[in-house]
């Protein structure tokens, strides 16, 4: 677990600066960086820029396709203005696993390729010089690591990725780096949940720092700036009169700021966003502000040109105002993290978010549609250290997002093999595990695919609400087929309508792969006349079923995958195309979108 993914900020305590720009880089394709001490130099490096997938940048396959150990490396310039503080690297994001090391030295190793990890460099760093930092990376795929696949070796000797799951494996330091530096005494962690009532609400905040010899003071302010509350103490209730609630698409933001002193001196400070709002799951209803909400959005991926899976603010920015235009009010953080700035835009935007850690892959079905083996996972071996893993990511997912008032629920694995009963004690320990987590004890899901359903999951007594990903239309029952898989769809429907079960339903996932300008009538797979007849198929039976709280089809915008004879240069899915431009399903989408209210079936 980490302690410490605040994140960073420049005030009169704290120091933050971003290491984006070209790093040095190299393949280390026989696994001898180490013993030939590339940690000191790396001979012969080329460009490569940060955050950014090394892959789509090649234009030879080898380098593209590269699975094995890889180097990053960076003059890093420390002034001694930051002596005395605690010097750190945080890194956003390093794909899959990352060994770090300063000045020759090895500082600490990190596995998971989606969330921030901080590398302590206050012991060996040199003050007003440049100081060398070298990052061995590896991007391999095992069944006991998130997110799960093989790694094949073929007869040329060349390794290759095989991944369980369909999107490609884009690697190398997808997210920022940041040179950071903090008291020595300092904010460690805060929670901030909220409770209602009538016209008052209750901020309870709780403050955590790295010594106990200091006072903690906290003040809430509006977006004007006016403090509204303030509290002493590492906990307490903060107490706002007619307060201005976070809602789905209208969002009002409190800045929360900590301050540490001692002997009247300020020591540290930290001030971060947050809104009141609350968040219920009321029999077959999601209520945010006691308030029903019909969630309209997306799955999406973290995907686009050149830049592969890293973060770009530019791409984000577009992707929000599609999200707009779309009348959309929520998405699903597939299949993995985001980078912290989507959560911080969604938080404006008043998007909800189900944020997902990277559990995906746990299905040897769907491992054998891209080339694995038909079994049932969770009879695997290697489960006893994937759960460590698994839980471990869980817990800094949520320690990392328990604060953003967008996040409405933690997605604990997508698509996992729940037709067999050996997934039952998995499931029963994960479950348990993660109970206490989230100091607001948000709701808890993950997705059933296909063959996981009503009738055939062992897991349906685990999730808050259910995510459902289903494909009658495209993967069964297709084409001229398509009414027999409505029928097929509304029998399973009717089911989960006559159990006992009164829990929300969400379509997480639904769709068809459309080429863009593809047209024909009458309409074919792969053509866009097709795509909004399936759309118009699922939105049919949405509007008959009640507890059918969300829609979220499959996906926002095309992104790429593995090479195979199910995909035409990656999944095309999309409303939009991976350049982000529409195809006519979205006009027909963003009609229905625009007619229905946020609470839509209240």
């Amino acid at each position: 677990m980490e302690q410490e993914l605040l994140y960073p900020v420049t005030n009169k305590c704290r120091f933050d600066r971003a290491l984006d720009g070209l790093w040095e880089f190299k393949f280390d394709r026989a696994s001898q960086g180490v013993a030939r001490h590339w940690q000191e130099k790396l001979p012969e490096p080329i460009d490569m820029p940060v955050p950014a997938s090394f892959n789509d940048f090649f234009t030879d396959k080898d380098s593209r396709e590269f699975t094995g150990d890889f180097w990053y490396a960076k003059q890093v310039f420390i002034p001694s203005s930051l002596r005395g503080q605690r010097i750190g690297l945080r890194f956003g994001a390093a794909t899959h696993r990352a060994t770090v090391y300063v000045n020759g030295q090895e500082i600490r190793q990190h596995e998971g390729g989606f969330l921030p990890f901080l590398v302590d460099l206050t012991s060996v760093v040199k003050f007003d010089e440049l100081n060398y930092v070298a990052v061995k990376m590896n991007n391999e795929l095992h069944r006991d690591a998130l997110p799960a696949g093989d790694t094949a070796v073929l007869k040329n000797g060349k390794k290759m990725a095989k991944p369980f799951f369909d999107f490609y494996n884009y690697s190398g330091l997808n997210r920022s780096v940041h040179l950071i530096a903090t008291p020595q005494n300092h904010v460690v962690d805060y929670t901030a949940t909220s409770t209602l009532k009538d016209d008052v609400a209750t901020v309870h905040y709780t403050v955590t720092t790295s010594q106990a010899a200091a006072s903690v003071s906290v003040t809430l302010s509006d977006e004007q700036g006016q403090v509204v509350a303030t509290g002493n103490g590492r906990a307490g209730d903060l107490v706002v009169q007619q307060p201005l609630l976070w809602n789905v698409r209208d969002a009002h933001l409190y800045t929360l700021t900590i301050k540490l002193t001692a002997n009247d001196q300020l020591i540290d400070e930290y001030s971060d966003q947050i809104g009141i709002r609350t968040i219920i799951i009321a029999g077959h209803q999601i209520l945010v502000n006691n308030q029903p909400v019909y969630l309209k959005g997306f799955g999406r991926h973290e995907d686009s040109i050149y830049a592969g899976r890293a973060f770009d603010l530019n791409v984000e920015k577009r992707d929000f105002e599609l999200m707009k235009w779309m009348g959309a009010n929520s998405f699903r953080t597939s299949h993995y993290p985001y980078d912290e700035e989507v959560y911080r835009f969604a938080d404006r935007e008043g998007f909800l978010i189900i944020d997902e850690v990277p559990a995906v892959g746990f299905k040897m079905a769907a491992a054998s549609f891209l080339g694995g083996l038909d079994q049932s996972f969770f009879d695997g071996d290697w489960t006893t250290e994937l759960y460590k893993k698994h839980l471990d990511q869980i817990t800094d997912m949520i320690h990392r997002d328990k604060n953003h008032p967008s996040v409405l629920a933690w997605s604990l694995l997508n698509e996992p093999d729940t037709s067999s009963q050996s997934a039952v004690p998995y499931f029963e320990k994960l479950f348990a595990d993660t109970k206490a987590l989230d100091p607001e004890r948000r709701p808890r899901t993950f997705t059933l695919n296909e063959d996981d359903t009503f009738d055939t999951s062992y897991c349906k007594q685990f999730p808050d609400f259910y995510l459902l990903n289903r494909y009658p239309g495209w993967y069964h029952k297709w084409g001229y087929e398509i009414s027999d898989g409505e029928a097929g769809l509304r029998e399973e429907l009717d089911k989960w309508a006559a159990s006992d079960i009164d829990k929300p339903v969400v379509f997480s996932e639904y769709g068809a792969d459309t080429e863009p300008g593809l047209h024909k009538l009458p309409s074919v797979m792969w053509s866009e006349e097709y795509q909004i007849e399936l759309l118009q198929m699922f939105n049919r039976v949405f509007d008959d079923y009640d507890f059918i709280r969300g829609e979220q089809p499959w996906n926002l915008a095309d992104f790429q995958t593995v090479e195979g004879n199910m995909r035409v240069n990656g999944n095309k899915k999309g409303l939009f195309t991976r350049d982000r431009q529409p195809k006519s399903a979205a006009f027909y989408l963003r009609k229905r979108w625009l007619g229905i209210d946020h609470n839509f079936k209240n």
